[in-house]
């Protein structure tokens, strides 16, 4: 993979890469990639259709049924998400910027028998679907794509009903800073912790990073202050086991046994929330 052409930012908050702004690269890289049958382009195994919730949601923060119950899959194409929650009852829509990771949603819809309407959107741009819409919003890792997580939470909160469920994933900041690979003494950070700081690019393939993306660092402040801001109120967070100190050095394993890679977030959209009716009395 050749390194990505010249970074800089533009009047308009995005980002000029040899004429590219980072949502065409990104929507070029994850199109790229499906064609490729890439690294998280993988669809829903059938096996595991016929008892979705143990695989989708493993914390049971989503509960013990999602049977018609309105589900947002944001920034989650690619078929696997989507035809879970289809498979456990949801009327689903699927948000992505990708439509090659869309198409694969259809494709397992058809597959399956199961229902899925598919949206292509930037995950801050949600302006075709109604406020209040849906009971859960879902999310892989995927706000490392944007330079600013508070328009998108502004967005979630609004087409989550009073009382909805936000399950997000989210890039570790201090993974993001440390070095891909060790050096003498260990893992170092090489990168400032700035909110929305664009990361250079990266050569090879690290399960950390995408090389071919364009991503940024997001600070805890922003991705729990700023959760909390939007009307939201954190009911749980876990960091998925990835870490092995006893694998190969330099491997994923290894490096993720000193920097967590991800952070899995459960936060409840406050009745109170910017934008709710004032109708009723929140009592903390």
């Amino acid at each position: 993979m050749s390194v990505l052409g010249a970074w800089m930012w533009e009047g308009d908050g995005c980002m000029d890469m040899n004429g590219a702004d980072y949502l065409s690269k990104n929507r070029q890289a994850w199109d790229s990639r499906v064609r490729e049958n890439g690294r998280h382009t993988c669809v829903v195994k059938p096996e595991h259709l016929g008892d979705p919730l143990p695989i989708l949601d493993p914390e049971r923060w989503l509960g013990n049924s999602l049977r018609g119950r309105s589900v947002l899959c944001l920034a989650a194409g690619g078929g696997l998400q989507s035809a879970l929650c289809a498979a456990a009852g949801a009327d689903v829509t699927v948000v992505d910027l990708s439509p090659e990771m869309l198409r694969r949603d259809q494709e397992v819809a058809r597959r399956h028998g199961l229902r899925i309407r598919v949206v292509e959107a930037e995950m801050t741009r949600l302006e075709t679907l109604g406020s209040e819409s849906f009971d859960f919003v879902i999310q892989p890792v995927s706000t490392c794509y944007v330079p600013d997580v508070r328009p998108l939470y502004a967005e979630v909160a609004r087409v989550l009903k009073s009382g909805g469920i936000y399950v997000s994933q989210h890039k570790q900041p201090t993974s993001q800073q440390a070095s891909a690979t060790p050096a003498k003494d260990g893992y170092f950070l090489s990168e400032p912790c700035e909110e929305g700081r664009l990361l250079p690019p990266v050569l090879g393939e690290w399960r950390h990073r995408e090389s071919d993306a364009v991503e940024f660092i997001h600070r805890w402040e922003d991705l729990i202050g700023s959760l909390c801001r939007a009307g939201f109120v954190v009911e749980d967070l876990m960091e998925p086991i990835e870490g092995d100190k006893l694998a190969p050095v330099g491997s994923f394993e290894h490096r993720s046994g000193f920097a967590p890679p991800f952070v899995k977030i459960k936060a409840r959209r406050n009745p109170r929330a910017p934008g709710s009716p004032a109708s009723s009395l929140w009592v903390p």
